[in-house]
């Protein structure tokens, strides 16, 4: 008789509630079962909107978060929670003391605990107006512009001293901007690429924060949860970077977005009203050299703009209106 004493994955989500969360949280329940998957938030679960299991966890508070880890025999952690890029330029102490304090509990409760893995999204916005703007390098400089990009620098080097000190498997990702349909936009520079879409459908018309000629590097959501996925699933010792990995997906600029938009809303507008968030955007790169994940994980993207611009308008359009002037929730730069 042969025991099978190999060790059940059970999952903690922190930060559920937000863009990549919501959709990031229905894939892992895809694919472990419900019951193995714990969405969490600051929320209560009737706010969430989440189906349990659903605990409200805040991050910051480091015994709760061990006591959850702990008592639900958590095995890996995908950290989601933190403050976004302009949302971050407002309130940039408690933007750093959420995004660096929040990984830290985790990083320590991962060792503690000895999870199997912990997930923790860095963003291109740890790169700054030193770093390559074309085809920017997995080890370019990072000279970040924004608190949340210093704080995902930090936290890089953070998830690479675990690695190296204790032996925790601590897996990253630098998004670019991620444009989903299953939440709100949420405090991201990158957001007028989901704001528009609700605009387009909800008032015929945009004014966009961004100059139209902005090339910034994106990511259709569903790509970025498989990218996500197929890195938690590679071979530990097929990963040769212990900071986090560059990806890539889609390069437009807004006014490329909007002529796509049109082909599909007749008479859809936009203006032009570049604001604060501007400066951050030309900070960053206009495209990235991910050579690195596709070379260690094989990650390879498949979605064009064409393709996105027609699923996000299927999808939002059968959506309540409600949602689409719903309240707002994070997303991811």
């Amino acid at each position: 008789m042969t025991l099978n004493n190999e060790k059940k994955t059970k999952i903690l989500v922190t930060g559920a509630c937000g863009q990549i969360g919501t959709e990031l949280v229905a894939a892992l329940r895809a694919k472990y079962g419900r019951m193995e998957v714990v969405a969490s938030d600051i929320h209560g679960r009737e706010k969430s909107g989440m189906e349990n299991p659903y605990f409200r966890v805040d991050v910051l508070d480091a015994t709760a978060l061990e006591w959850t880890v702990s008592n639900l025999g958590i095995t890996q952690i995908y950290h989601l929670a933190a403050m976004l890029s302009a949302t971050g330029e407002k309130e940039p102490l408690r933007g750093w003391d959420l995004n660096m304090r929040g990984l830290l509990n985790v990083l320590e409760v991962g060792r503690k605990c000895q999870l199997d893995k912990v997930f923790w999204p860095s963003s291109i916005a740890v790169f700054g107006p030193a770093s390559p703007k074309a085809s920017c390098p997995q080890h370019a400089v990072t000279d970040p512009a924004t608190v949340y990009g210093i704080s995902k620098v930090a936290g890089e080097y953070w998830c690479k001293y675990y690695q190296e000190r204790y032996g925790l498997d601590v897996r990253s990702i630098r998004y670019p901007g991620l444009i989903g349909y299953a939440a709100e936009p949420g405090g991201g520079t990158t957001d007028y690429a989901v704001d528009i879409f609700h605009s387009a459908l909800r008032d015929g018309c945009y004014t966009c924060y961004l100059g139209e000629g902005t090339a910034l590097p994106m990511l259709y959501m569903p790509e970025a949860i498989r990218a996500t996925l197929e890195l938690m699933d590679a071979p530990r010792l097929a990963l040769s970077v212990k900071t986090s990995y560059n990806l890539s997906g889609i390069k437009f600029t807004p006014r490329e977005l909007a002529e796509e938009i049109k082909k599909h809303i007749s008479g859809f507008s936009v203006r032009y009203e570049p604001d604060t968030r501007q400066d951050i955007a030309d900070s960053w790169p206009w495209s990235i050299d991910d050579s690195a994940a596709r070379f260690d994980w094989n990650w390879r993207p498949s979605c064009d703009l064409e393709h996105m611009v027609k699923d996000m308008l299927e999808r939002l359009s059968a959506r309540p209106l409600t949602l689409l002037v719903g309240e707002k929730r994070g997303g991811l730069i």
